[in-house]
């Protein structure tokens, strides 16, 4: 008889407000248990209504982030995929509106055999059983579970509560990471460890101690507030950790380890201590990161960033960190700017500024405000010969704008903009029509993993030096194959087709140094020691141009 792997669970909670970096600590943890020998896997749990992240706003939300098999997720999930360096999946990702709607669907089916359904025990029964598939999908040592938002949340209760079952039935298996901001007030000069208190105070309230703090603060964490924690939350000071602001994310794994964290968080599971090789991460991200000899200025032109008087870089964190990982492995350092495209089509003369810039990028998007300008800038990396990459709606945006101004059709559009367009040159196929007639939105795009095929002697194919390639979609409208031979006739060539539907899926504009637009978002793909083919060769490009 083969003896069951005895499986731990890590929860990483938050406390004092959101934001705090319970994410990174998560990928972090993982990343240092790895690279111990164990496997490990990590799951996002936020607590909205909403049964995915497709319908919130990224402004508010941030990114939208999409797995190989189409689940529209947290972007924490994508910091878990980069730290992991693994795919993770639907079965990594729950919300509250999911963990309801399936509990209703169950009872629907007559699954509780006419019990009285509630919502104590039976919602948190259902976090509890996701939580353990996703450590058997994956065959994890340790499984670490991130709850959104923080502890004194009244919509976090019952994954606390999931969290306190699985600890009463199972104390050597589970650990209970706190995640709390201290502040330090500028006219007091002093860190505070009252909002950490009170944050641990509502964990123990919901039944739970934590068995780690990380102390998240602009500085580090000293013996005084230290103790202070450990008398007043009730846990060993060795276990309270420093956590202060650091000039990159990836540092941070090396920051915990100088603190022993790693060996820390397994005497806490009862699990054996391990030597931490981290090597191969400091040799190959971190040294890079801070040794990058050429500065790249890259213009990142989209329409989600402004909230209120402040910039969300979060909208497109993906795209961020994909730049990042290409400029390292490329010995250079990339300096972005945010360019709101309404700029443009409030002063078409701004656009000018574009030739400050050694490389061009528009990211994904939804919606008609500020298209305009982003045409406008695209028209002007092409026209002067800027590296330009164009990820999905940047993609659609670019064909427009070939079509109106080298074709010369002057009306071509998406449906998307104008429903009545004489030149639609992007439409919606049949399926995400009758979608859009029943409102149904959530869901129902063209979403994950799908293949494409690459024409050879393109620069696509110098990326990625393969002929079939798989990449994560997630978009309503299409490519119109009605307009494909005319622009290839005019000089865009579709390099790359979804050869099960025969969708494009890649346009490269010839005579030019970099000029690619991509249906799908390689950005998800990116990994900090394996940068993605196409934001290499877009980095290469701009080196090039920095040379000119």
């Amino acid at each position: 008889m083969v003896k069951q792997k005895k499986r731990k669970f890590i929860f990483v909670v938050g406390g004092v407000m959101s934001g705090v970096g319970k994410g990174i600590t998560s990928a972090s943890l993982g990343l240092i248990l790895k690279s111990k020998g164990y496997k490990v896997t990590a799951l996002k749990i936020d607590p909205y209504v909403n049964v995915d992240a497709g319908t919130m706003n990224p402004i508010e939300h941030g990114e939208v982030f999409v797995t190989n098999d189409g689940d529209e997720t947290d972007q924490d999930m994508g910091n878990y995929e980069r730290f992991l360096d693994i795919d993770l999946s639907s079965e990594n990702y729950m919300t509250t509106g999911r963990i309801y709607l399936k509990v209703i669907e169950n009872e629907r089916a007559m699954k509780y055999k006419g019990k009285c359904v509630q919502v104590v025990p039976h919602i948190p029964f259902e976090v509890i059983k996701r939580i353990r598939n996703a450590a058997e999908k994956h065959d994890a040592d340790v499984t670490i579970i991130e709850i959104g938002g923080t502890v004194g949340e009244y919509e976090n209760i019952l994954f606390l509560e999931a969290a306190r079952m699985m600890k009463l039935k199972e104390p050597k298996s589970v650990a209970v990471v706190l995640v709390s901001f201290m502040p330090v007030p500028h006219h007091i000069g002093e860190m505070k460890t009252k909002p950490t208190q009170h944050a641990a105070r509502s964990l123990s309230s919901a039944g739970l101690n934590a068995d780690m703090i990380f102390a998240r603060g602009p500085e580090p964490l000293d013996k005084p507030r230290r103790e202070k924690l450990a008398i007043f939350c009730g846990i060993d000071a060795k276990n309270c950790i420093s956590a202060p602001d650091v000039d990159s994310i990836y540092e941070i794994p090396d920051n915990f380890e100088k603190e022993n964290v790693g060996n820390k968080v397994l005497k806490i599971l009862g699990l054996k201590a391990k030597k931490t090789d981290l090597s191969d991460w400091d040799k190959k991200v971190v040294e890079k990161l801070k040794n990058g000899k050429k500065q790249i200025k890259i213009a990142v032109i989209g329409k989600y960033f402004g909230t209120g008087n402040f910039t969300l870089a979060d909208s497109y964190i993906s795209v961020i960190e994909a730049i990042k990982h290409a400029a390292w492995a490329n010995d250079s350092k990339a300096i972005l700017e945010w360019i709101d495209s309404e700029r443009y089509e409030k002063n078409k003369k701004n656009v000018e500024e574009l030739k400050n810039y050694n490389g061009i990028i528009v990211p994904g998007g939804f919606g008609t405000r500020g298209v305009e300008g982003i045409m406008q800038a695209i028209k002007f990396a092409r026209e002067n010969k800027i590296p330009f990459l164009g990820l999905c709606y940047g993609m659609q945006l670019a064909s427009i704008e070939f079509v109106r101004n080298v074709i010369g059709k002057k009306e071509a559009n998406s449906v998307e903009i104008n429903s009545e367009t004489s030149d639609p040159v992007i439409h919606i196929n049949k399926n995400q029509a009758e979608n859009i007639k029943e409102d149904l939105y959530g869901g129902t795009m063209r979403l994950g993993a799908y293949n494409c095929q690459i024409k050879k002697s393109t620069k696509t194919f110098d990326a990625y030096q393969s002929e079939m390639i798989s990449e994560r979609h997630r978009h309503r409208y299409e490519f119109n194959n009605e307009y494909r031979k005319e622009i290839e006739d005019a000089g865009l060539q579709i390099t790359g087709i979804n050869p099960e539907s025969d969708l494009v899926e890649i346009i490269e504009l010839q005579n030019h140094p970099f000029f690619i637009g991509v249906q799908f978002h390689p950005e998800f793909k990116s990994r900090p020691m394996r940068p993605h083919p196409l934001f290499n060769h877009f980095i290469k490009a701009t080196l090039g141009n920095l040379k000119k």
